[in-house]
């Protein structure tokens, strides 16, 4: 394979998956790491990725946030790997606060179909799908609602998080990194998820590991906010470390 013929199949995993990692493709194309990190600086230079600690992501990705339908297409093996660890981590007959993530949505997906919980959420499909489950007590969130995620946000949602305690917050993100925290590309977004995160005695964050080391415009939670991370086994050590030096525990699926 030609190098431009390799770097135009680069484009194309990056767009599917909304990353690329540097030892999957190195196996994938069967050349050297060193020459993968080539073609992704020359992708770079085209505007086509933005390279991040172990690989890229696609360039838009810090201004442009994928369709809800587009994101819950992503990285599906992993977000049920980190369902399953997750609902592990929920109380019995506690509350929940849940976030508008895939992720997110996938663990609530997960819940066993005796599940007694009282779940608090600003997502339209998570509170549509619980209200399937008999032993679920569901609360939504009002106020205005985001096409692209088809969550509330603003006022009405934060002033009305601003008066609940729960016992754990389930909160997806769409870049980590264990110096800026967690960040997200929407401002209201952002200001549910930290409204979330005040208000659970217990945060945990849901989130694959192409979201490591990569930072959006506006941060919901510093690491010190955060009590646990529940990724995928493609997580880089180093990266599981910075956060576990930041007292957060790290909980690979």
């Amino acid at each position: 394979m030609y190098a431009a013929e390799r770097m135009q199949e680069i484009a194309r995993v990056a767009r599917t998956e909304g990353s690329v990692q540097v030892t999957d493709l190195a196996l994938r194309f069967d050349v050297a790491q060193e020459t993968i990190r080539r073609d992704l600086k020359e992708l770079e230079r085209r505007g086509r990725l933005r390279r991040v600690h172990g690989g890229a992501v696609l360039a838009d990705r810090l201004e442009n946030e994928p369709a809800l339908d587009t994101r819950a297409m992503l990285k599906n093996d992993a977000k049920r790997a980190i369902a399953q660890r997750a609902v592990a981590e929920l109380p019995h007959d506690g509350t929940v606060l849940a976030d508008g993530g895939t992720t997110t949505l996938a663990v609530l997906a997960a819940l066993p179909a005796d599940a007694k919980l009282t779940v608090v959420t600003n997502s339209i499909p998570a509170a549509s799908l619980l209200t399937e489950m008999p032993g679920v007590t569901v609360y939504m969130v009002g106020g205005l609602v985001r096409g692209a995620t088809a969550a509330s946000v603003g006022d009405w949602a934060t002033g009305a998080l601003g008066q609940i305690v729960a016992d754990v917050a389930l909160i997806g993100t769409n870049g980590m990194s264990a110096d800026r925290g967690f960040t997200t590309p929407d401002q209201t977004e952002a200001a549910v998820k930290t409204a979330m995160v005040r208000a659970a005695r217990r945060v945990i964050v849901v989130a694959d590991s192409s979201k490591a080391a990569d930072d959006h415009l506006h941060r919901f939670a510093t690491a010190e906010q955060v009590d646990m991370i529940i990724t995928d086994s493609d997580l880089p050590d180093e990266v599981g470390s910075e956060f576990e030096a930041q007292g957060v525990e790290v909980a690979r699926s």
